[in-house]
Formats: structure tokens, sequence, C-alpha cells
């Protein structure tokens, strides 16, 4: 039960559950036809950032769940883990652009890094996901990266679709919860 307890309080629950709180509050602040400044705008991008800055918690514990396999898969682990990071870093400036026009005034983040950067995150947890599951033995099942693409799908999709999303990504990053626990220091057990 206290194992339980302790998946529960993990960032790879607790930063996708923040993502769903932002796009239930992004529906709320659009709800007047116009996404912009104000409570829930502001509440829900703090809700965002800080659920990236948990992304990055997450990106470095996938990584410590790969085994010291060979030294061409530790290299395509530690790029993913690189990449993914380098998109969290993009994230978190939009965000706080978002919440600060002096930010987005004195240094934006360009264009094409903009494009760039969710495709960085993505990419490298997808890898990182998917190298658990090709793992011997296999440390994640093979439904965990098929439900966080699920999530990233919708939310290329349409952003009124984040909520659905970020619940996708929950699921997909349950397994990875239950082994960030501090009763559990061994990698998840694949259920399928």
């Amino acid at each position: 039960m206290t194992s339980r307890l302790a998946g529960l309080r993990s960032p790879a629950l607790i930063a996708p559950l923040l993502l769903a709180l932002y796009g239930l509050l992004r529906l709320v602040d659009g709800l007047d036809g116009d996404h912009g400044p104000g409570l829930a705008w502001n509440l829900g991008h703090t809700l965002f950032f800080v659920g990236f800055l948990l992304f990055g918690v997450v990106t470095f514990r996938l990584r410590e769940l790969v085994p010291g396999t060979s030294p061409r898969g530790r290299l395509m682990a530690n790029v993913a883990t690189v990449v993914s990071l380098f998109g969290i870093a993009c994230f978190l400036w939009v965000i706080l652009g978002d919440l600060s026009a002096d930010v987005a005034e004195a240094a934006p983040l360009p264009e094409l890094l903009e494009m760039i950067g969710p495709l960085a995150f993505q990419l490298g947890w997808l890898t990182l996901l998917v190298i658990l599951v090709t793992a011997t033995p296999r440390l994640l099942p093979a439904w965990s990266p098929l439900l966080v693409l699920g999530g990233f799908v919708l939310f290329a999709a349409d952003l009124d679709l984040l909520p659905v999303g970020a619940l996708l990504l929950t699921a997909g990053l349950a397994p990875v919860a239950r082994a960030s626990g501090p009763a559990s220091s061994r990698a998840p057990r694949a259920a399928g």
C-alpha cells in the first residue's frame, strides 16, 4: 500500500495531471472567445510551467531506468535525454513569455525553435520509452509509449484536446511512476 501511494506522488503522474489542469483552465479561459491574460490564463500557465519542470525530472528518471547496455545503446539514450531536455527548455521559455510580456519582448524564442522544441521533447521521450520497451528484460509494457504517442497526437491535432491527451500521458507513464517511489529502487515490470 505504501509503495502504491508513493507512486501517486511521482512526477511521472503529477506532471501530466498538471498539464490536464492547464488544458481545462485553457478551455475556461477561451469561453469568451479569446485566450489571454487573466486568472485562468495565469493559473493555467503556471501549472503548465511547473508541469514541464517535472517533465524534466521524468526525463532524467527515464534515462536512469535505461539499462547499462552497449555503448551505442547508452549513446542513443543520452542523445534522447539531451534532445528531450532541449525541448523542455523551449517549452519553458515560451511559457515564461506567455506569462510575462517583458520576457516575450526582451528575449523571444525564435519561431524555428518554437516549432522544433515540442518535436524534440516528444521524439526524445518516445525514444527513451521505446528503449525501455525493447530492453532485455523488457522494462516497460509495449502500450506505454503508444499511449504517450496518442497523447502527443491529440496535442498536435487540437489544443482543446490537452486534457484528454494528458490523461493518455498519465496512463502511459504509470509504469514509470510505480518505479519512481521512494520504496522502489527497481525498474518497472512490464505488464503485457
